[in-house]
């Protein structure tokens, strides 16, 4: 069977919740779009707002406090929002990559032993069984260090070790007052145990963006393509082949539906970093190439984008009065009808909270090529 481009498209749209917004617990839509990326605070609100029927941001800070949804550095090595029942597998099956960029490269040069990083690792998730803030954690490893820098040993165990965010405030659950917690239960940290965990990882991201590439997956995990090719075989059965557009192959889940190429996809106000436009190796499934360096700046950020008939067609930012649009090229008039309403509800949801959001990035618009801007009056 071979798959078109749009077909691809409609698929991850569909698994991504982008095709309809369902009546779903928070909890459970985080779980079914797999992870959403939260360096940025208020996008897995606004994330969860473009997917959920009706949402309630109080509904996902209650996910964040009771921690059914958790927050911690994942895939990529970059701060992810998971439901919490997946947070174990995900950390166990990036293991080898963490263990090699920071216990392995990076404890040695700080001067630590990868044995003693490991008994500190130990010891402090003893430390982080209750809440514990950064001043505390550099506390309680100086008289630890012989003389090294708290503060820079701390600065690799804060990426390496399996900590999760506390909920500090609003008003989107966290804030700078950085406050960590070890989770429970908690990651092995066993490089052995880590193909077991890469498998179920697997499963998960074709749930959530398959049909993909080994290259996918191994991208979006940041995990040698090797180990993905062991994980789907150790996976026969349940994955099957399919053809991409391009005549590579592609895995999904046996069975998992695939709705026609032609399913209509509504218009939508995309979150910064929504992880849709950063699942695959190709960055094409739903971000057109000649429109990449508008969205993806050269310093990693992704700019909130408008979502058009499945693709990318321009970007967004909040003003007083609504949420100015810029498109990359022209929009039916249905189309701005359908982003005039995606606006009305988005600065309502924000007006709650706080209603600008990104704009610290707005910088960015003075870089972008001259467009021609809508006010959509929220």
């Amino acid at each position: 069977m071979k798959l078109t481009a749009r077909a691809l498209n409609r698929a991850t749209l569909d698994r991504q919740l982008l095709l309809r917004r369902e009546p779903l617990d928070v909890a459970e839509a985080v779980r079914r779009v797999m992870a959403l990326q939260a360096q940025q605070t208020a996008s897995p609100y606004l994330t969860m707002w473009n997917r959920v029927t009706d949402l309630d941001p109080a509904d996902l800070d209650a996910a964040f406090a009771g921690y059914t949804v958790v927050r911690g550095t994942m895939m990529r090595m970059t701060l992810h929002t998971v439901h919490a029942d997946d947070y174990p597998a995900f950390r166990d099956a990036i293991e080898p990559t963490m263990y090699a960029t920071h216990l392995d490269g990076r404890f040695t040069p700080a001067g630590l032993t990868v044995e003693a990083g490991r008994t500190l690792v130990g010891d402090l998730l003893e430390f982080a069984a209750e809440p514990r803030t950064a001043e505390e954690m550099k506390g309680w490893l100086e008289p630890r260090l012989g003389g090294l820098s708290a503060a820079g040993v701390w600065a690799i165990l804060r990426s390496y070790t399996p900590l999760l965010r506390v909920p500090t405030g609003g008003p989107w659950s966290f804030t700078a007052r950085v406050s960590c917690v070890a989770p429970s239960p908690r990651p092995t940290l066993d490089l052995d145990a880590a193909a077991g965990a890469l498998r179920v990882l697997t499963r998960r991201y074709l749930e959530a963006f398959g049909p993909a590439s080994v290259a996918d997956v191994a991208q979006f995990a940041l995990v040698q393509q090797a180990r993905v090719k062991g994980a789907l075989r150790a996976m026969d059965g349940e994955v099957e082949q399919v053809e991409g557009p391009d005549g590579k192959v592609l895995w999904d889940l046996a069975g998992a539906p695939r709705p026609s190429e032609d399913t209509p996809a509504p218009p939508r106000l995309m979150a910064m970093w929504d992880n849709t436009l950063l699942a695959h190796a190709g960055r094409d499934r739903l971000l057109p190439p000649a429109y990449r360096a508008f969205v993806i700046r050269s310093n990693g950020d992704v700019l909130p984008t408008l979502l058009v008939d499945g693709y990318v067609a321009g970007v967004w930012r909040t003003v007083e009065g609504g949420i100015e649009a810029a498109a990359f090229h022209p929009l039916p008039d249905e189309a701005w009808e359908g982003l005039a309403a995606e606006a009305e509800g988005l600065v309502a949801l924000l007006a709650e909270r706080e209603p600008h959001p990104y704009r610290r990035y707005d910088r960015w618009w003075a870089k972008l090529p001259e467009l021609e801007t809508t006010l959509l009056p929220g």
